[in-house]
């Protein structure tokens, strides 16, 4: 039985505090709930994706692994200073987070893949670490009170509707919207990062970073094996 993933607004499971900002930290999911759970024992965290996939339910990877995104004892990071602009960017990543958590939950619901439920878990833990960059720097978080599907930004709206509309003509074309979140993920946070000085926030975009490439990754896997 699928069951919804609610977006955190404190600390999660596999979250970790780094210098007042929560780093993306891993999240494995659990193979008898499918649920997120802390990060696994060290012979367990060594396993690739294939071999996670393969011990649990013998799919393609799901590009979720121990080091999903995680800076693991980087040092904490120093709060810099954020133009408007890239105050609006970091509004933007907020709805961006929950515009994937949101849709991956959708599809988790309609179709029988973990591969979905999964990454939206670990997207509830990249919208804590940008809600707690949004704190720090004092931005209204355009996400706060949003039930599922819901969005400030018109244009974020349309693209969620556009989306969940493609994904509900078959499990390849959620994939296919998946691949679509996660490369126009890459591209913002690309963009983002190029300009970006304040050292915390550059902490977090590169860990969504690197997570979103292996989301891509895990979503491109699926659509092959289809």
């Amino acid at each position: 039985m699928k069951r919804n993933i609610k977006i955190a607004t404190a600390v999660t499971a596999g979250a970790l505090a780094i210098g007042g900002v929560l780093a993306v930290g891993p999240v494995i999911a659990d193979p008898g709930s499918g649920g997120p759970m802390a990060a696994q024992t060290t012979s367990q965290s060594m396993l690739t994706d294939a071999q996670h996939q393969a011990r649990h339910h013998g799919g393609p990877t799901d590009g979720i692994r121990q080091h999903d995104g995680t800076c693991g004892g980087a040092a904490p990071a120093e709060q810099g200073t954020l133009t408007a602009a890239q105050k609006a960017t970091l509004a933007g990543m907020a709805e961006e987070e929950k515009l994937a958590h949101d849709l991956y939950t959708a599809f988790a619901d309609r179709y029988d893949v973990r591969v979905f439920e999964r990454i939206s878990a670990a997207e509830t833990q990249h919208l804590t670490a940008v809600r707690t960059l949004l704190d720090r720097y004092d931005v209204t978080d355009p996400t706060a009170g949003k039930p599922a599907g819901e969005f400030t930004d018109p244009a974020v709206q349309a693209t969620y509707d556009r989306l969940l509309k493609q994904g509900e003509d078959s499990l390849t074309a959620a994939l296919k919207a998946g691949r679509t979140v996660e490369t126009d993920d890459i591209a913002a946070l690309n963009k983002a990062l190029s300009v970006l000085t304040a050292q915390d926030t550059r902490q977090v975009y590169t860990n969504l970073l690197a997570a979103s490439e292996r989301h891509l990754t895990a979503f491109e896997h699926w659509i092959a094996a289809e």
